[in-house]
């Protein structure tokens, strides 16, 4: 099989044997596996000097994951080889990860893909749905709350809007002038222009800040007097997370896979409440294009790789 995998800020398609499972485990011939900024992160070789991963020769690449189970281990319970699966590969150093010809993942880490979604839609969904949704607990608002989120047209900031305002949740969204009727068909309430003054603006439209904010552009520390006294700040990625001033309570979300949770957004995609959005599509040996296309920025929705 081949593999996806950075060796000194290079990408490498390399020949290996097909990966086994364990017990508890599912093999997976990848249909599709989106492109993140995390993957672009990994491919840099940073992963080290930010503590999350030992120094290594090689990593692999690929989180997002939608295909077929080809082959279970012992003692699976929920799945059978033939189903149409999406899944999570969350562990920074496996040596097989979604972007190949296969992937080996537990059985908590998978469900069944959204009924009537192609592969490529598919594969767009787990890693910003659930770290969405992971987020949104970390939060912990109740319905009639209000969330401002920020990047609120990209991969993570459209499902936060989603989910959030299928939680009875009110949303003020962060984007660019131009995505405004993006976001606003995501639900959210109010839109506010990347640019603004937005402590002002935010507070002009939410008297007293907001109750929560997720801040999927990674705008750190001048977001925060968007936020009421006491109220809750979740930042997304390592070292993002400013001082949890005013007694706001400050957390960084570093998603996990969570079968259950992962059942609950490919239902909501199903019901067409979760927009599964492509950017476009590009076969496996090409991803290095992929990746400097994502490096460009303005996508608005996921990149995916066929192999």
């Amino acid at each position: 099989m081949r593999t996806l995998v950075a060796q000194g800020g290079a990408l490498r398609l390399v020949e290996t044997p097909d990966p086994e499972p364990g017990p508890g485990q599912v093999r997976i011939r990848v249909e599709a596996a989106a492109v993140n900024p995390i993957d672009l992160f990994t491919a840099s070789g940073a992963l080290p000097d930010y503590g999350l991963a030992p120094r290594l020769e090689t990593y692999a690449l690929g989180w997002d994951v939608a295909g077929v189970v080809d082959l279970a281990g012992p003692g699976v319970a929920t799945v059978r080889p033939g189903a149409r699966v999406i899944g999570l590969s969350d562990r920074l150093t496996d040596r097989f990860k979604a972007q190949g010809d296969l992937v080996v993942l537990d059985e908590a880490a998978i469900a069944p893909a959204p009924a009537g979604a192609a592969a490529p839609e598919a594969s767009a969904l787990p890693l910003n749905a659930l770290t969405a949704m992971q987020a949104l607990d970390l939060a912990g608002l109740a319905a009639g709350e209000t969330l401002l989120v920020t990047g609120a047209a990209g991969g993570l900031g459209g499902y936060l809007v989603e989910l959030a305002v299928a939680r009875g949740v009110r949303v003020a969204a962060v984007a660019a002038p131009g995505d405004e009727s993006l976001v606003r068909g995501f639900g959210a309430e109010w839109f506010i222009p990347r640019g603004a003054d937005l402590a002002a603006t935010v507070r002009a439209v939410v008297p007293g800040g907001v109750d929560g904010l997720v801040d999927a552009a990674v705008a750190g520390l001048p977001t925060l007097d968007t936020v009421r006294n006491g109220g809750a700040f979740v930042a997304v990625g390592a070292g993002q997370a400013p001082l949890p001033l005013r007694g706001i309570r400050v957390s960084t979300v570093f998603v996990r896979a969570d079968a259950a949770q992962l059942r609950d957004v490919a239902k909501l995609a199903e019901a067409g409440r979760l927009t599964m959005r492509v950017a476009g599509t590009y076969p496996l040996e090409r991803a290095a294009e992929a990746h400097e296309r994502l490096r460009r920025g303005g996508l608005r929705g996921r990149l995916v790789l066929l192999p």
